[in-house]
């Protein structure tokens, strides 16, 4: 199992949430943290521990991204013009395999980041590779014609937990998405509460 795989089942574990909303989460069996101490009860949090822990659940959700990606990101997102917290959840939307992800071609962003690598994805017609492509309003995202038949894609698109936000319009018959528009924070469906405001807190204090 890869560190990428795996890390999926830590993440929720660690943060006693199930970031994805998966049927399969360890959190819908049991609420406490990994580990011999996982059950200790938990002291009040500080507010670094807050920022600390907000920045970990963005982060993992996206697909377990290095520090130093996720740093670039933030960085980005200072320079632009509007609020910080929201331009952060727009430039993570318009990754290539959180595009990928959002439109159900494949279960999980884990697998999205695979399935983006493997040359799986075009762009406005061109195969993309890299995962943390950038793509732009208007752009379409297609599956290949070859992958169209992958077991991976015929079962992400049936799966019931998901919806397809409205700033991505997706046809599951040819398997293409049209990205709309750059969105905001509350037109993410995040299973959980994101709260990126902290995010901002941590880097502008680390």
């Amino acid at each position: 199992m890869t560190k990428r795989t795996s890390a999926k089942y830590k993440i929720d574990r660690r943060m006693g949430e199930n970031i994805w909303g998966r049927p399969k989460s360890p959190v819908n069996r049991r609420e406490y943290g990994p580990g011999q101490h996982g059950q200790r009860r938990k002291g009040k949090m500080s507010d670094f521990g807050l920022q600390l822990r907000a920045k970990q659940k963005l982060k993992g959700y996206y697909g377990d991204l290095t520090e130093k990606q996720f740093r670039r990101i933030y960085r980005e997102a200072e320079r632009v013009k509007g609020d910080t917290g929201e331009n952060l959840i727009g430039l993570l939307e318009r990754r290539l395999d959180a595009v990928v992800y959002r439109a159900k071609f494949v279960p999980t962003v884990f697998a999205a980041r695979q399935f983006v690598n493997h040359g799986h994805v075009k762009v406005n017609g061109q195969k993309v590779n890299i995962p943390s492509y950038r793509v732009k309003e208007g752009d379409v995202i297609e599956v290949r014609d070859r992958s169209k038949q992958l077991a991976i894609v015929l079962e992400a698109a049936q799966l019931p937990e998901r919806d397809v936000p409205d700033y991505m319009e997706v046809d599951h018959s040819k398997m293409t998405a049209t990205f709309v528009r750059m969105p905001g924070l509350s037109d993410v469906p995040y299973p959980v509460m994101m709260e990126p405001n902290l995010v901002i807190e941590y880097y502008a204090q680390n």
